[in-house]
Formats: C-alpha cells, sequence, structure tokens
C-alpha cells in the first residue's frame, strides 16, 4: 500500500510537470477590425500594429507567436481561462479591468478629438460645453462617459454606431463628435468639405492608455513584458512600427495637433 502511495505521488508529480511544461509557443488574442493596428491583409493573415509587436514580443522571449482572433467580448474570458497568453488588441487599461486581468506597462495612449461641423462655431470644449450646443457620442463608448462628466450644458445625443453619430455632424444635426484621434481623422478624410478637426487638450486622467493583457498572477510574464517594452521603446522599436503601418497618419495627426500613439 505504501509502494502503490508512492508511486501515486510520482505520477501526480509528473502530470503536473507536464501540464505546467512551456509549449514554446505565446499564444496572443487580438480581434481583427481595428485596422492598422489589428487586421487582416488579403490572404486573411494578421496584420498590423500589434500583430509586429506580438512577434517582436515572440522574438525577445524565444517563443512562436500564434495569432488568435477572438470578437472583443470574449478577450478578457480567454486570457482567464488560459486559452491565450496574452492580449494585444488596443486595450484600454482601466479600473473595471484591472479587476479582472493584470496589465503591462503603458506602451500607447489614445486620446480623444472632436469632429466638427464646418458651419458651427465650435473651436474647443468651452465653445462645445454651452446651451443649444449639441454633441453625437457612441453609445457607452468613452466619449459618451467624457461628454456625461465634462459637458454637462450641452445636449447629449447617444447612438448606436459611431458612424451614425458622424452623420448626424455632416448632415449639421449636431455641433460636434467625440471620438478617438485616428477615428475623428479618418471621417474628417472622408467628409472634408463638410466638417474640421478640433483636437483637444484635455487633463492626463481622461486620456486612454493601452496595456497588454495578462491573466491575474501571472507575475513572471508580466515582468517578462515590461521589460521587452522598455527595451523596444529604447531602441526605436515604435519608430520602426510607425514608419511602416502609421506614417501617413503621423504626418496628418502632426498637421492637425492629434497627440500620436507612441
Amino acid at each position: 500500500m505504501k509502494m502503490l502511495k508512492i508511486m501515486t505521488l510520482f505520477v501526480v508529480i509528473i502530470l503536473g510537470a507536464c501540464a505546467q511544461k512551456d509549449t514554446g509557443k505565446l499564444i496572443v488574442g487580438m480581434e481583427l477590425a481595428y485596422p492598422p493596428f489589428e487586421t487582416k491583409d488579403n490572404d486573411g493573415n494578421p496584420m498590423g500594429v500589434s500583430v509586429d509587436l506580438a512577434h517582436e514580443l515572440g522574438a525577445y522571449l524565444g517563443k512562436e507567436v500564434v495569432i488568435e482572433n477572438i470578437a472583443w467580448a470574449g478577450l478578457i474570458p480567454a486570457l482567464q481561462t488560459g486559452k491565450i497568453d496574452v492580449i494585444i488588441s488596443s486595450l484600454t487599461i482601466t479600473k473595471e479591468r484591472t479587476k479582472q486581468i493584470d496589465f503591462s506597462d503603458p506602451y500607447s495612449q489614445s486620446t480623444l478629438a472632436m469632429l466638427v461641423n464646418i458651419n458651427s462655431p465650435v473651436n474647443s470644449l468651452e465653445d462645445l460645453n454651452k446651451a443649444g450646443r449639441i454633441v453625437a457620442v457612441k453609445q457607452g463608448a468613452t466619449p459618451f462617459l467624457f461628454a456625461q462628466k465634462h459637458l454637462t450644458n450641452a445636449k447629449i445625443n447617444s447612438f448606436a454606431s459611431e458612424s451614425a453619430a458622424v452623420v448626424e455632424v455632416v448632415q449639421g444635426k449636431a455641433d460636434a463628435v467625440l471620438y478617438d484621434q485616428l477615428t475623428i481623422l479618418k471621417n474628417y478624410n472622408l467628409n472634408p468639405t463638410t466638417t474640421k478637426i478640433v483636437a483637444l487638450d484635455i487633463a492626463e486622467e481622461d486620456i486612454d492608455v493601452w496595456g497588454m493583457g495578462i491573466k491575474k498572477g501571472n507575475k513572471q510574464l508580466q515582468t517578462d513584458i515590461n521589460k521587452f517594452l522598455t527595451e523596444f521603446k529604447a531602441d526605436n522599436g515604435f519608430s520602426k512600427i510607425t514608419k511602416k503601418h502609421l506614417n501617413v497618419e503621423k504626418t496628418e495627426f502632426d498637421k492637425y495637433g492629434l497627440e500620436f500613439f507612441f
């Protein structure tokens, strides 16, 4: 009986070791629906800023990168259940999310800008935050929460999609739409004769910062990722990625006084 117990314990230890064995792969979750950060090429292969960043991280860790395309709502559950090792998907660090997962150090920022109807006198947040002014926002998104907090004197109209909010401004039914700077730039380029871009000077606490999502308690991976980010920044890694994927956008951001991502 004693020998049987010893053998059983030995088997448990071996199985445990096998379960913890490093597969040599880094499984990265992202939603391939936000170009040029996370998207697909013409053949359906993952491409973009986050894809390159994931492969750079994999090379640093000495692991093969496997990218799993997961719907946005499923990313955190996939991380929590161990289906993926890390989320790299333009993921904003929020208090609510830090209750569910851990994060790397911030590596990017996404701030807000305004797309304003060409005939509106609005040229600042102060102009917009007045009685009679109308702001269009996507229901529940960061700009919606920002508007509720800072535009208490304006009328806030919320819509199911960002495109519906933009239409309100293009048609002159709203003075401005609030959204992230890249989305504002894209929609301005689609409507250059009916809209204008207004850059915003907003408080640091209202600027979204992005981090890599890591399963709670995985301190070793968190430490390794933070070391990678520090070295990648020092080696001008983000500048190289910008030239590859965001060179035109960087020029236009500078033109309109918009804060860039890196």
